[in-house]
């Protein structure tokens, strides 16, 4: 997987597809190729796909202990977008990542065209609870020793050996922590939002799912029935339905989104400086096909 260092560190991602540029951000403990591999061999049919590895996870090495929290992964996608040029994308994200996605929006909303954001809520409760139990570490290795085979499997060849255990507790800390977004916030989220939640996710009641929809001024709420917090790996092919709708119903928006935007930014990093360089023949080069991004469309769902 290539990496490109931005924000202090060597972010790594994935590329897939040719088209309109989508930026997908897994939940946490998890992966971006993991947490949408039921998505990616439609979506990279009518985009061209960033799979990026949030800061601790995965391929993106990052000592939990020096710090990690919400704001440095918002931080963190900023800089990835800018480094390889995007002046503005649609963004998908899990949980963690959607809670960087969403704040991202709350921040930044003339860069998004769109956003689909599955299961995450503002309030405290019961995301902290619940975070709290789960990502006990001791309490994995006693009652779920395969959930920690597959901790060590997933983070240990890059992080190091055990560093998921630190990366758990400063997950829980963060969620116990992090400031809140506000409704005045969401208000600023004045673009495309799809927002996704299995009905019977521990993480985010239905009730809440429903609050954070009335707050966002664009928004379409799905809640799949009887389906945990992971619902676009639990109903792979009903989210794929309904994000197909969501992107073809919000195509015109996008492509006027897009335009208003202006050109692509320039990639921050210089050579030399150990940053990959992203350009159009290497982006050919890897997903094998035209790097050139075509006007928006998604007429290949």
């Amino acid at each position: 997987m290539p990496t490109i260092f931005v924000n202090g560190l060597n972010i790594s991602y994935t590329v897939e597809g040719a088209g309109p540029p989508l930026v997908m951000l897994h939940g946490a403990t998890s992966t971006a190729l993991e947490d949408w591999s039921a998505q990616r061999p439609l979506f990279r049919q009518a985009f061209r796909l960033h799979l990026v590895d949030a800061r601790g996870h995965g391929g993106t090495k990052w000592d939990v202990r020096d710090g990690f929290d919400r704001d440095m992964l918002v931080d963190d996608l900023l800089a990835f977008v800018d480094a390889i040029g995007l002046r503005t994308f649609h963004v998908a994200g899990f949980s963690m990542g959607a809670m960087t996605a969403l704040t991202f929006a709350t921040r930044h909303p003339e860069r998004l065209r769109t956003a689909i954001i599955c299961g995450i809520d503002i309030q405290r409760e019961p995301r902290a609870s619940v975070a709290r139990r789960l990502m006990d570490p001791e309490r994995i290795e006693r009652d779920e020793p395969e959930w920690a085979a597959q901790l060590e499997r997933r983070h240990g060849r890059v992080q190091g050996p055990g560093a998921w255990r630190e990366l758990l507790r400063a997950i829980a800390s963060d969620v116990a922590s992090q400031q809140l977004l506000s409704f005045e916030d969401l208000r600023r989220v004045r673009l495309p939002v799809q927002l996704a939640y299995g009905d019977r996710d521990v993480f985010v009641p239905a009730d809440q799912a429903v609050e954070l929809y009335r707050q966002l001024p664009d928004a379409r709420l799905f809640l799949s029935p009887d389906t945990p917090h992971t619902v676009m790996v639990s109903r792979p092919a009903l989210f794929n339905h309904v994000a197909a709708q969501f992107y073809r119903s919000t195509e015109q928006v996008a492509r006027r989104r897009a335009e208003e935007g202006g050109a692509l930014l320039q990639p921050a990093s210089k050579p030399g400086d150990g940053a990959a360089q992203l350009d159009p023949a290497t982006v050919a080069a890897a997903v094998g096909g035209d790097a050139s991004e075509p006007e928006e469309s998604f007429g290949k769902w």
